[in-house]
């Protein structure tokens, strides 16, 4: 009997031993089990809920990794390409994931599900060339996104569909050639968007009448500067009217903001765009661009006008205050005049009139964030009907005046091309000066030429003309008639010759040849 309980004695302590052992072991398990999936990886660096693996040249991010941590730095690697399983773990508490200087090429959609509450993405200085549509949307949470410094030349219109809460965006050291404006308008458009830094890109020209559509509170976050933009009056007035409203992306930049002429193709010479206006851009052009970004507006006497206060710290507790040109303060539900403003800072002016018009200011003041902006509006209230009465005159003096120099230049023609030849004439006033003489009492006697030989008749082929004084008392036996042929005594004055031309226009008178007339028996 002894010796049976002293066997179970025996097996008793052995059980003991063995559960106990059991237990250790499972308690082991458990710890290590739980240490391989919470464990620091041995190339990284662990503070508690921050790891970094930078500058380890890993070409895949390490499978063990804690689940809590909210930081993960892994810059300065290899990883080339984020696909669907480039993250093996499921981070759901991560909030800031920092890629950058690796080799990443391409990214796959899908590559963020297993960090879906990420808000800030580091992905600079990579070797990304495009980005394909969409490719962050399980970010739904993201709020700023890094991809300066890498080669990207072309975005797709969905690119960044889905991250709604996205606020800050930088796009500079690409080779974008074109503003993406889809992120402003459109159907993948980022309402949140207060900053989008795009500088240093190949963007040369910018779409002036889709940025006017852009609320002033995304506008002042727009960096535009180092690109080779062409040198333009537009552009020029846009950079000044954002200078004016006091951008810092305009006014901390502001020697960076160049061009070159269209005619250089080279880019050469490059002028400052906000130095001294060396575009010498009409005052005209740039009063016509203030017009289109809502610096100054126009109205018609009796016209209703809306003029709206477009700040950049505009939000629900902010408040509005206008002040007119007559030092007026116009505060929202307190109708003044004609004068009424809204809780959203709109300005409305009832049956406008001549002496509304001015400069007016609208004060935006935000006590929650401490911030306040003075906005100026200029105001130009004309009568259409007057207008059109002086634009009307003023169109009727210069017809008239056009009118009139056209009649001149016609009468100078006819003047010049339809008056008779001056031959003619010429030859008119000769004939009639012969005709004067052929009254004069002295008598032109002629007769028919004898026939000479012919070459006699080249010799003398010109005409004989004798001029004979007629015989001023008559005698006896002439009855008071002039004597034909007188004697002797009575001798011709002169004799003229001259040769004979073709043009002559006297050719019809009478020829006379050296043979002497002899009276008829």
């Amino acid at each position: 009997m002894s010796s049976v309980w002293h066997t179970v004695s025996v097996l008793g302590r052995v059980l003991k031993v063995n559960c106990k052992n059991l237990v250790c072991l499972l308690v082991f398990t458990i710890t290590v089990c739980h240490s391989a999936s919470g464990m620091c990886p041995t190339s990284c660096i662990c503070a508690s809920d921050i790891v970094s693996c930078t500058g380890k040249n890993l070409s895949r991010v390490p499978s063990t990794l804690f689940k809590h941590i909210k930081r993960l730095d892994l810059s300065h690697n290899r990883i080339g390409i984020l696909d669907h399983d480039w993250m093996p773990v499921l981070l759901e508490k991560l909030n800031t994931l920092i890629v950058s200087h690796n080799s990443i090429s391409s990214i796959s959609t899908g590559s963020f599900s297993v960090t879906p509450n990420v808000k800030y993405l580091d992905l600079s200085s990579n070797s990304l060339r495009s980005l394909g549509s969409p490719v962050f949307q399980e970010l739904r949470v993201l709020e700023v996104l890094l991809l300066y410094n890498n080669y990207i030349a072309q975005i797709d219109s969905a690119a960044f569909g889905g991250i709604h809460k996205l606020q800050k965006l930088y796009l500079s050291y690409n080779y974008l050639r074109k503003f993406p404006i889809e992120l402003y308008i459109g159907k993948y458009k980022l309402t949140e968007l207060v900053l989008l830094d795009i500088s240093y890109n190949r963007i040369q020209t910018i779409p002036i009448h889709y940025i006017n559509l852009v609320p002033a509170r995304h506008l002042s976050g727009i960096y535009l500067h180092g690109n080779p933009f062409y040198c333009d009056c537009t552009l020029y007035s846009l950079l000044s009217f954002w200078y004016l409203r006091h951008f810092s992306s305009v006014e901390d930049f502001k020697t960076e903001y160049t061009c070159v002429l269209q005619s250089d193709s080279r880019g050469s010479n490059t002028l400052p765009l906000l130095h001294d206006n060396y575009l010498n851009c009409s005052e005209s052009t740039i009063n016509g661009s203030f017009h289109a970004f809502g610096f100054i507006h126009e109205a018609q006497v009796g016209e209703r006008l809306i003029v709206h206060c477009d700040t950049k710290i505009s939000d629900a507790s902010t408040y509005f205050i206008w002040i007119s040109p007559d030092n007026q303060f116009l505060e929202p539900d307190k109708t003044t005049e004609h004068f009424r403003v809204f809780r959203n800072g709109s300005l409305e002016i009832d049956e406008a009139q001549y002496e509304d018009a001015g400069l007016y200011s609208c004060i935006a003041i935000n006590k929650r964030r401490l911030l306040n902006e003075t906005i100026e509006v200029r105001i130009n209230v004309s009568n259409f009907t007057v207008d059109r009465s002086h634009s009307h005159e003023t169109f009727n003096t210069a017809f008239t005046t056009l009118a009139a120099c056209v009649a001149s230049i016609i009468l100078v023609l006819l003047y010049l091309y339809l008056t008779p030849c001056p031959c003619r004439c010429k030859a008119k006033r000769k004939k009639r000066k012969l005709n004067q003489s052929s009254a004069h009492p002295s008598i032109l006697t002629s007769s028919a030429p004898h026939e000479l030989p012919s070459d006699e008749k080249k010799a003398s082929s010109g005409k004989r003309v004798v001029f004979l004084e007629p015989v001023k008392e008559p005698k006896p036996g002439q009855n008071g008639k002039v004597r034909m042929f007188p004697s002797d005594n009575v001798i011709a004055e002169s004799i003229l010759k001259n040769p004979r031309t073709k043009s002559d226009s006297d050719s019809v008178n009478s020829v006379f040849s050296d043979t002497p007339f002899m009276p008829s028996s």
